[in-house]
């Protein structure tokens, strides 16, 4: 099913499409940034929602500084002064966030309006080419994004090509709120991670991975959210809350996080073959956009995990440095599993 969701200015129509499996999950995604708009754990059952979203465009505008359930990139996360190099060349992208390109920069795959190419009822491709130069970056990317119901949740595979050597990092930014009617304070947290990124004032990586023990960023173990940002931590404090990245431990697919709500009970997790995991706090919502049951998104009212390559790998000392080259493909699975 797929209907009108909005306009943007120009004209252009945003839509909306709905994958449902019988008795099963049902998500609303948008052709504006391969956006997940709705994810519902039983689709005929409205509190099973556990997606942040909106009821039409008009609702979901002023988005760029959120990207509410969309896929960022060309660059997920953050890029130090907009710069990186490969091979000796040095490319300037634009930044958003003071002197800092997030998640793409200013015209981000989360504002471009993607094409359908495949549709059924329970998948969904997309298609995105971003011509070479487009924010600075090198080289023609082509990129893709498959939604695919799974019997307990939902599945993304992100895929990239290039005609040129430069850098991708494609994730979702997707936020939870498990029980629609309290903010995220109480939820246990647990994390599958032995070491996290350290950031300056601009979240900007320090450069090293530090080991999270004794620290408010041990969520090995179920941990209420309060407990590790309502603290005096000073990562904690730069952050105004949690707004890092985690080196999630083993490879390939795997759980990478697992958010539970006490108040009902429910529980979801995160898996990905990626490195690593963005957790952040939903710590800069501050009451500019409502949702679709009219309340208003304050500080901690979402969650957001993001699985993806630490931030400013291209201008940092660990392994991979995110640089993609004609011939190959970036790729990435996510997956979002309420288990039983």
């Amino acid at each position: 099913m797929s209907e009108t969701f909005g306009t943007l200015p120009g004209g252009r129509a945003v839509t909306r499409y709905v994958l449902q499996r019988d008795g099963g999950p049902r998500v609303e995604l948008l052709d504006l940034g391969a956006t997940v708009n709705s994810l519902r754990l039983v689709g005929d059952d409205p509190s099973t929602e556990v997606a942040i979203g909106f009821t039409d465009l008009s609702q979901r505008t002023p988005a760029a500084a959120a990207y509410f359930g969309a896929v960022v990139g060309r660059y997920a996360n953050r890029l130090a002064e907009g710069r990186f190099a490969i091979d000796g060349d040095t490319f300037q992208v634009t930044q958003n966030e003071g002197t800092t390109a997030l998640h793409g920069g200013v015209d981000g795959f989360d504002a471009r309006l993607w094409t359908v190419v495949e549709s059924g009822d329970e998948a969904i491709t997309l298609e995105l080419v971003s011509p070479d130069g487009d924010q600075g970056f090198p080289g023609e990317l082509t990129a893709r994004a498959t939604y695919r119901l799974l019997p307990d949740g939902l599945r993304l595979e992100l895929t990239a090509t290039t005609t040129a050597p430069t850098v991708c990092a494609l994730t979702n930014h997707l936020y939870l709120n498990l029980d629609r009617s309290a903010g995220i304070d109480g939820y246990q947290l647990q994390v599958e991670a032995d070491r996290y990124v350290p950031i300056d004032a601009h979240s900007i990586p320090l450069g090293r991975l530090d080991d999270v023990t004794g620290t408010p960023f041990d969520l090995r173990q179920p941990t209420r959210i309060a407990e590790a940002v309502r603290t005096d931590d000073e990562q904690v404090g730069l952050a105004k809350g949690i707004d890092h990245s985690f080196d999630v431990n083993c490879s390939g697919l795997r759980r990478m996080a697992r958010v539970a709500c006490p108040s009902n009970g429910r529980v979801l997790e995160v898996h990905s073959d990626q490195p690593a995991l963005q957790v952040y706090t939903g710590n800069f919502l501050d009451g500019t956009w409502t949702e679709r049951d009219g309340r208003r998104l304050r500080q901690g009212d979402a969650l957001a995990l993001e699985p993806h390559v630490h931030p400013d790998s291209p201008n940092q000392p660990w392994p991979g440095d995110a640089v993609l080259r004609p011939g190959e493909t970036f790729a990435s699975a996510i997956e979002w599993r309420s288990p039983s």
